[in-house]
């Protein structure tokens, strides 16, 4: 299923661009961890899927 990996892929690298948005805006570090964790999530499920390794 490579269109769920894609998805997965796109989704993380949005809030990846969202981290760098909220540090370059000074927002609470919480809230930039929060995100950065769950766009490393993102990412990181959507290559497993790829390599089919997590199916």
């Amino acid at each position: 299923m490579t269109g769920l990996s894609t998805v997965l892929i796109v989704v993380g690298l949005f809030l990846a661009g969202g981290v760098y948005s909220f540090w370059k805006q000074k927002l609470p570090m919480g809230v930039v961890v929060l995100l950065g964790i769950a766009s490393v999530m993102c990412l990181v499920a959507g290559v497993l899927r790829i390599q089919g390794i997590w199916a």
